[in-house]
């Protein structure tokens, strides 16, 4: 049993950092998110994973953290670092090809954060300790992980059927079902010991990611909220906003030069259009 707790620390300072750096710099934080086009025609495969040490906003980056760091140190007493490393990393990707399968036609679709990760181990530790009390930051209150794992697990659900909001729900989705069969794999035993909790979420959760692959068009139908829902762009911020009005930008410029030629634009036009 390892009692370092080191693992959470190394990987909040591994997010802290890349975000930072993501702030601060447009060009390394478009060359490393997510982005369908990119992956599937570029094959920038990397972005799988480099997209999760992203983050939109501070605020962001750490109710990720805190989520991350107090369940990853949970996890490795119990498993050590090896295993909870595998389950972060294995978390990540699988909630990143789960919105690359979910958002495979909408080749403008970006995402960042760590939420698919953070779900993995969250719900690796919700299939070891159900019982264990999960509390909110600022409302005085205190549920069961199981009780919380089953309510995320509904808001993510309808969620991902909505496509209402700018959270990712698909990563969030791939990440608690992979952390949690992961987890199971280390510890078996706590399949028996916690089954009832265990199958009240894999079930539900397995099932509606089969009907997505059987009935894509299952997410085209109207839904409760009235609208069919929007699936062309992100999940925990609205960066695709600005990818399309950069287009917008430049087609208008482009067809100034069509209709006036090039030395109508003025200097600041051409700027933006030697930048993009």
């Amino acid at each position: 049993m390892n009692e370092s707790g080191i693992l959470g620390l190394l990987l909040v300072i591994v997010n802290f950092f890349i975000s930072y750096k993501g702030f601060n710099d447009t060009h390394f934080f478009d060359k490393y998110k997510f982005n369908v086009d990119k992956i599937l025609i570029s094959k920038e495969y990397q972005r799988l994973i480099t997209s999760g040490f992203l983050h939109g906003s501070w605020l962001h980056l750490i109710f990720n953290m805190v989520g991350l760091y107090g369940f990853c140190n949970l996890l490795e007493f119990e498993l050590g670092i090896v295993s909870v490393l595998i389950i972060y990393a294995i978390s990540l990707l699988g909630g990143s090809l789960f919105s690359l399968y979910v958002h495979r036609a909408h080749g403008d679709y970006s995402a960042i954060g760590a939420s698919g990760a953070v779900c993995g181990i969250l719900f690796a530790a919700i299939a070891l300790y159900p019982d264990l009390k999960v509390g909110f930051p600022i409302i005085d209150i205190s549920l069961k992980s199981w009780i919380f794992g089953i309510l995320f697990l509904i808001v993510t659900l309808l969620g991902i059927k909505s496509g209402k909001g700018n959270i990712g729900h698909e990563a969030h989705l791939g990440g608690a079902v992979i952390g949690m069969m992961t987890a199971l794999i280390f510890v078996p035993s706590a399949l028996s010991e916690n089954i009832t909790i265990i199958l009240l979420i894999l079930i539900p959760s397995l099932a509606f990611m089969l009907l997505i692959y059987l009935k894509p068009e299952f997410l085209l139908v109207e839904n409760y909220f009235g609208k069919p829902p929007v699936k062309h762009y992100n999940i925990d911020h609205k960066f695709n906003e600005i990818k399309v009005d950069k287009q917008n930008e430049i087609d208008r410029i482009l067809e100034k030069i069509n209709k006036r030629g090039i030395k109508s634009l003025s200097k600041k036009e051409k700027e933006f259009l030697d930048n993009n």
